[in-house]
């Protein structure tokens, strides 16, 4: 038998306070919590052929703030999962996590779940830096969280890490990924700050109050950290992420190469090869239209076109690239086409072919999103 694999993500939509740069899904009344898990059970319930015959192999708390949950809500989604879905003995259990809510006694709690992974939002080990986002976290906590996390069992850490903020300076960067290495964090998440729209550091920006965002201290701030992570032992498997050898997220993988899952909760977008749906981003209409069972969703049906768009998108992020064989067997109209236009960025030194997958080349990463765009068929 063949064994097809899956993931499963689980939108959190609350969080305690609202980050300057953040356009995601979320609520700060957290009085509807308990609501919010009775419905997702609902959905769990609901959508579980979804996904049919299939080994999961990650499961992916995130949000919003999922560390709002305790081990308990944790365990009742966890269960009715475990109902429904063939989970494989190794799968991976992510649970996003604010610094702040990593306690000793949280941890602890969290050893009688499953969780065995935490995603932890650090974003900076600095406190000008944390200000200037409007984190809810300090640099001691940052620094404390992962410490104890690891005393307590969590080997398995993943931190995110923002740069080419104001308040970065190339030499603040460098200390944070320095910290990050000190500590033995093996898997890391890299992202260029960008200004979202109706986000306040938009609204901020605007108005004078704080400075722009400069794109030329981004790109800077990217290479330190291809040159800082290459020399410390991490390979960038997809452009804003780094880990220590076999230390791949599930999750990430999972999505850059075009594998099936399902989302659940608010916003939540599921994807099963062919199409693409996504859950109403309203925490009220959504509990009510969950509860009635009434459709709570939206779903696109991928053309050919936009099948190879996504396959585009993703894979020139990895370094796995794109792979001949799946142009020839999936594109093959668009094959000549991509080649061409692949061959003029290899003679430029944006691209490079190798092992029949073509893949970006360091300075190729800096125009990703450009490169990437010039790939797309209507």
């Amino acid at each position: 038998k063949i064994i097809i694999l899956s993931g499963i993500y689980i939108h959190i939509p609350f969080c305690k306070k609202a980050c300057h740069y953040c356009n995601f899904h979320f609520s700060t009344r957290l009085n509807r919590k308990e609501q919010m898990i009775e419905a997702l059970v609902a959905e769990i319930n609901q959508r579980h052929t979804y996904l049919d015959e299939v080994e999961i192999d990650s499961i992916y708390f995130g949000g919003g703030t999922p560390s709002l949950l305790t081990s308990e809500e944790i365990n009742v989604l966890l269960s009715h999962l475990q109902n429904y879905f063939d989970l494989a003995a190794d799968a991976e259990i992510t649970l996003e996590a604010n610094p702040d809510d990593l306690s000793v006694d949280y941890l602890q709690a969290l050893r009688s779940t499953a969780i065995n992974r935490l995603s932890i939002g650090v974003q900076s080990f600095d406190e000008e830096d944390l200000q200037f986002m409007n984190r809810a976290h300090s640099a001691k906590e940052a620094l404390d969280c992962i410490q104890n996390a690891q005393k307590e069992g969590f080997q398995n850490l993943t931190i995110d890490l923002i740069y080419g903020a104001p308040t970065t300076s190339h030499q603040k960067w460098k200390t944070n990924l320095q910290q990050a290495f000190d500590l033995g964090v093996r898997h890391l998440s890299c992202y260029a700050l960008t200004v979202e729209p109706k986000t306040a550091l938009e609204y901020k920006i605007k108005k004078g109050l704080v400075p722009a965002v400069e794109d030329e201290h981004s790109a800077q701030q990217f290479e330190i950290l291809l040159q800082m992570m290459q020399a410390n032992g991490y390979e960038q498997y997809e452009i804003s992420n780094f880990c220590k050898p076999s230390f791949y997220a599930k999750h990430n993988r999972s999505y850059w190469q075009g594998i099936a899952y399902l989302g659940l909760g608010p916003s939540a977008h599921s994807f099963d090869g062919v199409s693409r749906q996504w859950n109403r981003a309203n925490n009220e209409q959504y509990m009510q239209q969950v509860k009635a069972a009434e459709l709570y969703w939206e779903k696109e049906i991928l053309s050919l076109a936009d099948q190879y768009n996504e396959y585009i998108m993703t894979a020139l992020r990895t370094k796995w690239g794109v792979q001949k064989s799946v142009l020839h067997q999936r594109f093959a109209a668009q094959t000549k086409a991509f080649e061409m236009l692949a061959q003029a960025y290899i003679q430029e030194g944006w691209m490079h072919l190798s092992n029949h997958s073509y893949t970006l080349t360091a300075s190729g990463k800096l125009l990703a999103d450009s490169i990437i765009s010039d790939f797309f068929i209507d």
